[in-house]
């Protein structure tokens, strides 16, 4: 320990490596901003759990765990922001059972429908930057994607549909006679494709085969097949792979650098990400990739590739907060969209969805759900200057509607806070020895 110099670094040790020591979070002398590394470490690898370890946020703790406890949720990640400051980034249960390995800050979580806050906020910067308009339409000649092997259209009201009605969840597209996005044996064995499909695959089938329950900007209906559609639309005008332009225009702008589209199985899993499970019971389905084998919903079920850009994306929630005070229009940090760009993703109404968002209201409040077998978040942005997010690593009771809970449980949860603190873990980094440190551990 000859490179531990100084109480204060001596105490960084103890809370790092062997989480001995509580220190309250009103004690200033243990959180001190040093020079990063040269190598971009992730925000979320800099933070652990001890650091939001501290007595005013005992009973946050609290309402977290019995939330876990009463709805058998085996790992969880929370982050929560204040006047665009991290105060709060912890795990809680276990990212991987079997192993007894704890959630911390570093886990990524599967995001699902999150991800459309990521595509929407990657469709508003090529507006801005005036590579696409909001009424340009998708298909035909005068269309974005004029690929040959899209001309094929049963509808031709189809050729109305905009880079508007994809966002807001008007282009006519819904559900009745099946999602698409989660149709990949059916649409394979009709299109002779080969699994997992490919998105185009997916759109062929729906132009040849589909026809539109209403017309474009008649009626908001949610519509992950939309999102896809955006994901080739990116792909289309910047030459480049939806997730490469996401992580090089949007994400390492911001210093974010560890989201990802992730994985269907578990082998494919990334180094730090979670595992997931299932409710007790739950039932095996036929594998989306076409051997015939029954798995898991969360394990093979559905097609985290497929998903893509509506629903792909693997992250932790501490950088999911780094890209939310980027666009939540307070002004303490630069956003990365114009105020107008994002007024425009946040209007809504009754009969139509903004932009990426799940909803939005005229008191201030933003929210995105997300939810697929082994997996369920909500992030929120309120008026008041709170955002937060908890993301669970286990299927859900109640589907898409249990978010209606991780709302009441963190409603609870931030009630009993009555003292915030001042600091801001976004800009926290570990002294150089401890960097050097984690990186030996971790080579």
């Amino acid at each position: 320990m000859k490179f531990i110099r100084g109480l204060k670094i001596t105490l960084l040790f103890i809370i790092f490596f062997f989480g001995e020591i509580a220190i309250s979070f009103s004690d200033k002398s243990y959180v001190e901003k040093v020079s990063p590394s040269e190598e971009r470490m992730p925000i979320s690898m800099r933070l652990t759990n001890n650091l939001s370890a501290y007595e005013s946020m005992q009973g946050f703790d609290q309402q977290i765990e019995s939330f876990m406890q009463k709805w058998n949720i085996i790992g969880a990640s929370v982050a929560v922001v204040k006047d665009e400051r991290l105060i709060y980034t912890k795990g809680f249960g276990y990212a991987d059972k079997e192993n007894d390995i704890k959630v911390e800050p570093k886990h990524l979580f599967r995001i699902a429908s999150v991800s459309k806050l990521i595509t929407a906020v990657a469709v508003m910067k090529l507006v801005e930057e005036g590579k696409i308009n909001l009424t340009d339409t998708i298909f035909g000649e005068k269309g974005i994607l004029k690929m040959k092997e899209l001309q094929e259209i049963k509808d031709k009201k189809v050729l109305g549909v905009t880079v508007k009605n994809l966002l807001n969840h008007t282009s006519g597209w819904t559900n009745k006679k099946g999602d698409p996005m989660f149709m990949n044996l059916a649409i394979a064995d009709k299109m002779k494709a080969e699994l997992p499909l490919k998105t185009e695959t997916i759109v062929q089938y729906v132009l040849q085969n589909c026809n539109l329950d209403y017309k474009p900007g008649y009626k908001s209906v949610y519509s992950n097949f939309g999102y896809a559609l955006l994901g080739l639309v990116i792909e289309k005008v910047t030459g480049t792979s939806y997730e490469d332009y996401v992580v090089s225009h949007i994400l390492n702008p911001l210093e974010i650098y560890d989201m990802h589209l992730g994985k269907s199985l578990p082998d494919d899993r990334f180094t730090n990400e979670v595992k997931y499970y299932g409710l007790r019971g739950e039932r095996e389905v036929l594998s989306s990739f076409g051997t015939g084998e029954r798995v898991p919903k969360y394990y093979g079920g559905n097609s985290i590739e497929t998903l893509g850009a509506a629903g792909g994306w693997v992250a932790t929630p501490t950088e999911l907060m780094k890209l939310l005070v980027a666009i939540d229009k307070f002004n303490l940090r630069e956003d990365i969209l114009s105020v107008t760009s994002i007024d425009e993703m946040t209007k809504s109404s009754k009969w139509v969805r903004p932009f990426g968002w799940t909803g939005t209201d005229n008191n201030g409040y933003w929210w995105r759900t997300g939810t697929l077998s082994g997996t369920s978040a909500l992030l929120k942005r309120e008026q008041n200057g709170l955002s937060w997010i908890l993301i669970i690593n286990t299927t859900p009771k109640y589907g898409a509607r249990f978010p209606v809970q991780i709302n009441k449980t963190m409603i609870k949860g931030l009630a009993t806070i009555d003292n915030w603190p001042t600091y801001d873990l976004f800009d926290y980094y570990e002294p150089k020895s401890l960097q050097d440190k984690w990186l030996t551990l971790n080579d």
